[in-house]
């Protein structure tokens, strides 16, 4: 067996002891960053364009001396969509032409219902009308959240979508800034970390405010998400990456190991967990963990993803490892077995689920269509993957024509009186009664 892999049983007597451990994943909320973050925001609210001119030349090394020197022209984001090779301008338009088709059969619609009375009730959907988009930058390169983030709000019909990337010390990447001229990103600043978040959730004299800030980022932008929920919507606080893969020992093992490995090599907290009821095809699926190891790049860090987080588990059969799906609830669900469809019946929480040997969860992650923005942290329990009603609000709408308020007015009234408002009682019986 690998050394950086654990080896689980569901058969062993310290099965759920060992097993708590593995999935017990609580990121603690640390105060030093909670409260240079909350400095940060009320510097950026309170003096506006000075704070994160300073905090971006501090942070990201910029030498700028106005906050207009923040923002890239269409010239600059047209040329960097120029420079890139026919492939990879190929391999964007493709991945984002998969997310549009697949984004489209998400969008809400208006509905309403007439009565016998004339009373008319609906429902009003309408787009939020400015998003914001934070994307990391420097060293990182995350073309594929910007169309996975952009594209949805763009077919949601949001107005105008605003993208916020740290350029350390000037680093641009320009597959980002064409990944964001594609998917139809309206503005864009080379700004980032919590001073990015304030200037998007309240507003400066450059940087526009939002309605809902959407994107990954580090430890501060995640705390500043969460301290500015409320005045501005947010996507989701994700926490590490994860992989939950059910086989029946069907699937190639190195395609199993390899795809253990995409998750692991995100970073030491990443989960990546196989389930099988073939305690021989878990030994060979651990010799090629073994052996594909040394070709990966990222070997340190997943060689500690799945040291600290990983598994090998025996299940006693594929209806035991649903349960355990089920306990999990994942944020990528791989089902490499030779029927998964009935397995899927199955299935009551994961984020993103990819059927059968052939779907690796790779695909999902850029061009499959359905979006990667998942929950994690067991989250996949009560919440879902981003999608354009994220980017859309309902209105409820009430047509009560004479009859209807009739008809409403005793049952309002007697449920008001109930509460002790009367005043509500007396605007709904207003409307009940024939005297003027």
């Amino acid at each position: 067996m690998s050394d950086c892999l654990n080896f689980l049983d569901t058969a062993a007597a310290d099965f759920e002891a060992r097993f708590a451990t593995l999935v017990d994943y609580d990121e603690a909320i640390d105060p030093q960053i909670d409260s240079t973050v909350a400095g940060i925001l009320a510097d950026v609210r309170a003096r506006g364009d000075a704070a994160l001119i300073e905090y971006t030349q501090r942070f990201d090394g910029l030498a700028c001396s106005s906050a207009s020197d923040l923002e890239l022209s269409a010239e600059r984001i047209t040329g960097a969509a120029q420079s890139l090779t026919a492939a990879q301008t190929e391999a964007l338009q493709h991945a984002a032409q998969r997310l549009r088709r697949y984004a489209e059969h998400q969008k809400l619609t208006d509905w309403s219902i007439s009565e016998s009375n004339g009373t008319e009730l609906g429902q009003r959907v309408s787009a939020l009308e400015r998003v914001g988009l934070y994307v990391p930058g420097g060293k990182a390169a995350y073309p594929s959240s910007v169309l996975m983030n952009a594209i949805p709000a763009k077919v949601a019909g949001v107005a105008e979508l605003v993208m916020v990337v740290p350029t350390p010390h000037g680093t641009v990447n320009d597959l980002v800034l064409a990944a964001a001229l594609i998917a139809g990103v309206d503005r864009v600043f080379t700004i980032g970390g919590a001073q990015a978040v304030a200037a998007l959730a309240y507003g400066t004299e450059t940087v526009p405010a939002v309605d809902k800030i959407v994107g990954p980022g580090n430890a501060y932008v995640a705390a500043a998400k969460r301290q500015v929920f409320g005045k501005v919507g947010i996507d989701m606080l994700a926490g590490p990456s994860e992989i939950l893969i059910v086989a029946d020992g069907s699937s190639e093992p190195q395609w199993m190991a390899m795809d253990l490995f995409s998750q692991a090599e995100h970073d030491e907290d990443a989960q990546a967990i196989l389930l099988c009821p073939d305690r021989d095809y878990l030994n060979r699926v651990a010799d090629c963990v073994r052996s594909l190891l040394g070709e990966m790049p990222r070997r340190e860090i997943i060689e500690a993803s799945l040291a600290r987080r990983g598994a090998l588990i025996k299940v006693a059969d594929l209806h035991e490892a649903i349960a355990i799906v089920n306990r999990i609830a994942p944020e990528h669900l791989e089902l490499s077995v030779a029927e998964p469809r009935p397995l899927l019946e199955l299935v009551k929480h994961a984020g993103a689920i990819f059927l059968g040997a052939y779907s690796a969860e790779a695909l999902g992650d850029y061009c499959a269509g359905p979006n990667h923005v998942l929950p994690t942290a067991g989250t996949a329990r009560f919440s879902s993957p981003l999608g354009v009603y994220d980017f859309q609000k309902r209105s409820s709408i009430i047509d009560c024509s004479a009859e209807g308020a009739r008809e409403l007015a005793n049952t309002a009234a007697e449920l008001a009186r109930g509460e002790g408002l009367l005043a509500h009682a007396r605007s709904a019986e207003f409307r009940g009664s024939d005297e003027r």
